[in-house]
């Protein structure tokens, strides 16, 4: 995804300039538009790898991890879904205590049994190169064995109208799992996943009740998913931080 405000930067023109641009090039089927700037079309089945996602957004994914793990209590029983922002969740966990973590992600399953303070579950399945994750039929029956009181769920793509959505077939269909076996669903997505829509549907808009997401997700967004029933909280700034 390239941002209207980068492109401003780069080029010296005005916003108007770049959005004619943009309106333009849509046009000719070279980009769809969504909140804040634009992405190349194929998006619906075509996923980033792994490495590229640890870098984009960088920052902002650090400061969704801060706020999310604010919504963590002592004694919590979490399942965490893979991503590279859940992670960043799960490295923000090092002042709680007696957690249960139930995860897909052996990245995510490290970090926690580093920190001392959780007991991990590692769930069974079919291993992804990249991700290091694992989906699938056993992974899905392995969840049936568990209730959490919260999901930490990453976001392939996300908007009012097709919901939460996912690029991995399988990875959908866990994540959905997750979802029946947990309390409440705190789902975590950078700005550049709204007004997006990948291959695979995971959940309504109303399934959700917190969504955590940073300061370059635009307001009118942040608003509209206030006022279909979801409880957003943005992430501060670097340098704007209390």
């Amino acid at each position: 995804m390239v941002k209207v405000a980068d492109l401003v930067k780069e080029y010296h023109v005005s916003v108007e300039t770049i959005r004619r641009d943009l309106e333009y090039l849509e046009s000719a089927g070279l980009l769809r538009r969504v909140y804040g700037g634009a992405v190349a079309y194929g998006l619906y089945g075509q996923e980033p790898n792994y490495s590229h996602r640890e870098v984009v957004n960088y920052q902002e994914k650090v400061a969704i991890g801060i706020k999310a793990a604010q919504l963590i209590e002592d004694g919590d029983t979490l399942i965490f879904d893979v991503g590279t922002t859940t992670l960043e969740v799960a490295r923000n966990l090092k002042d709680k205590k007696d957690l249960t973590v139930i995860t897909n992600a052996t990245l995510i399953a490290h970090e926690m049994i580093q920190q001392q303070n959780s007991r991990v579950i590692l769930l069974g399945g079919e291993l992804r190169p990249g991700e290091l994750a694992v989906s699938g039929h056993i992974s899905d029956r392995d969840l049936k064995e568990f209730y959490a009181n919260k999901l930490i769920m990453g976001v392939g793509g996300v908007n009012l109208q097709n919901g939460y959505t996912d690029y991995h077939l399988q990875e959908a269909n866990t994540r959905r799992c997750m979802i029946e076996r947990s309390d409440r669903v705190i789902a975590v997505a950078d700005y550049s996943k709204f007004g997006v829509t990948a291959m695979n549907f995971v959940c309504k808009i109303s399934q959700v009740e917190k969504l955590v997401t940073d300061w370059s997700t635009p307001d009118p967004v942040i608003r509209s998913f206030r006022d279909s029933g979801t409880e957003v909280f943005v992430a501060e700034e670097p340098g704007i931080m209390d």
